[in-house]
């Protein structure tokens, strides 16, 4: 998005954010005033190690980051569940921010790049806390509803995957989670493109943008949740459970 704004008399050019704000100076700035100077140094450590993946866009927005865990100490967890890990930064993160002895299930189809966050991982001594699966999420869901002592008693999930089973996964994590859990989908603004008229959404992107619209409707339909669009990153749902 361009935009252009007046400073001293004279016309400046913003440059496209690469967040959903306007402008990438009015995001640099929150980085640079609110999230950097907070951010642990692990955390740190790894979005840089993430950085030089060549799919890196995929890594947790750190602002969003800061969010989620302002959540997790909110609700203080002991157990949850991460759908979509890549390299682990919201991994970590949870990790981090949960007591020594929680417990985080967390499933992805690729171990490559898990193993990118690893040993940063293991550095901060909270690799006892993480069951990685390497998996397709669906089944592993499947399978832990299959034992009826894992309903309601998940305290907080965190997905970040293929968008094409959002609603799929919302509708087993909630059997997941206890009451007042909380659940976070990342991605649910796509870059803007939810905004869009379909013929300006680029071409590989449709399929995707028209998933999270459709999810995005669901979810404000859901009477099982209280729930906020929250436009951090590229976009966060955060839904509580009800009942």
């Amino acid at each position: 998005m361009e935009g252009a704004s007046n400073l001293d008399s004279g016309k400046r050019e913003s440059k496209p954010s690469k967040g959903l704000l306007q402008s990438e100076e009015l995001y640099q700035y929150i980085l640079e005033t609110s999230v950097y100077p907070r951010e642990l140094e692990l955390l740190k450590e790894l979005r840089e190690a993430t950085a030089k993946h060549p799919k890196a866009v995929m890594g947790t927005a750190p602002d969003a980051g800061q969010l989620m865990a302002l959540f997790l100490k909110l609700i203080n967890p002991k157990k949850t569940i991460e759908i979509g890990v890549y390299t682990g930064y919201s991994l970590l993160l949870t990790a981090l921010s949960i007591p020594d002895d929680g417990k985080i299930v967390a499933i992805d189809l690729e171990r490559e790049t898990y193993e990118i966050g690893l040993p940063i991982i293991q550095k901060a001594g909270v690799e006892h806390k993480i069951t990685f699966i390497q998996s397709l999420a669906l089944p592993v869901l499947d399978k832990l509803l299959e034992d009826p002592e894992n309903e309601s008693t998940f305290d907080f999930a965190f997905v970040d995957a293929d968008k094409v089973n959002y609603l799929n996964y919302h509708n087993r994590i909630l059997k997941l989670l206890r009451v007042g859990g909380i659940v976070i989908y990342d991605n649910t603004l796509w870059r803007g493109t939810v905004a869009l008229p379909r013929t300006l959404v680029p071409e590989d992107m449709r399929l995707s943008s028209h998933l999270i619209i459709e999810f995005n409707k669901s979810v404000a339909e859901d009477p099982r949740v209280q729930m906020s669009h929250v436009p951090v990153g590229d976009g966060f749902t955060v839904c509580r459970r009800l009942y």
